[in-house]
């Protein structure tokens, strides 16, 4: 995982803002084609810089304005921990604040969660919380608006930018494959996304939007690496492919998909898992 301040800052201490941490391996599906669409401009506006992460205000493309906001980070960024394998966290109360920041990467005022709707580090690695606001009150307030979850898979080849809200930095790379199953520790990860190298994301990015860089919709959420050559260990996950075959490639980091997030999402934001097409695991 992307850990947030231990790993991080002794990784600017040492390299800049720049070291890399994560491995990954080669699968047929890891070859990019070359893409010539002209990108949209992706700045800091919606994301948001929890104690130990990153994270961003999400909708699904049907959430109205009247809906409570939801920011969405890594289920190990929670603030208890890590949830262990196997659970999932719903409907918990929850008082996290978060700093929202405008384009510039500029804070603009606090928002406040009331429950963590939804998170667990099975199967993916993510947490949802519902805010104190609605889209429209944040609008209003502060004229930023939420970031908008993709509802179809990513695709192999297309141009992304992780946005650190934490650390105030965007990388940029390509979605280089997808990893079958992704094992770190303990956890387990399906169809992992795999970045190019020069997304070299560190400690402090976990949680943050990885933005498809021509329609500006969230495909992903950023959040590990293979940081030292390590397999299958505590930052150094493992690629595992339909086979049973491992495979460590040092320096390439990852992250979760989220359009199996937006099933799950019914009317006023209320996270359903029994809804039809709805694949997150349940309690």
């Amino acid at each position: 995982m992307k850990k947030p301040l231990v790993g991080a800052l002794l990784a600017l201490l040492l390299a800049g803002a720049a070291t890399a941490p994560a491995a990954a391996s080669t699968s047929p599906e890891a070859t990019a084609p070359v893409r010539t669409t002209q990108t949209t401009a992706v700045d800091f506006a919606g994301t948001v810089a929890l104690s130990n992460c990153s994270g961003s205000v999400v909708r699904t493309p049907t959430s109205l304005p009247s809906d409570p906001a939801l920011v969405l980070s890594n289920g190990h960024c929670l603030e208890s921990g890590f949830p262990a394998a196997g659970e999932v966290i719903e409907d918990q109360r929850s008082s996290r604040s978060f700093s929202l920041l405008n384009s510039s990467g500029s804070k603009v005022g606090t928002l406040r969660a009331d429950r963590i709707a939804y998170a667990t580090m099975t199967d993916t690695d993510i947490s949802l919380y519902r805010l104190t606001k609605t889209y429209a009150q944040i609008q209003s307030r502060y004229g930023i608006s939420a970031l908008t979850l993709d509802d179809a898979h990513p695709t192999a080849g297309t141009a992304i930018k992780v946005v650190s809200g934490y650390w105030k930095r965007i990388y940029s790379c390509d979605i280089d494959g997808f990893v079958y199953r992704m094992q770190e520790g303990q956890w387990t990860w399906k169809d992992s996304v795999r970045y190019t190298s020069s997304c070299n994301t560190i400690g402090g990015t976990s949680g943050s939007p990885v933005i498809d860089a021509t329609t500006g919709k969230v495909v992903a959420v950023n959040n590990t690496g293979n940081e030292s050559g390590g397999s299958c260990t505590l930052n150094n996950p493992c690629e595992i492919d339909e086979n049973g075959n491992v495979t460590v490639r040092q320096g390439i980091n990852y992250a979760q998909e989220t359009y199996t997030i937006v099933p799950c999402i019914g009317a006023g934001n209320v996270i359903d898992l029994n809804r039809a097409g709805c694949l997150l695991p349940k309690p």
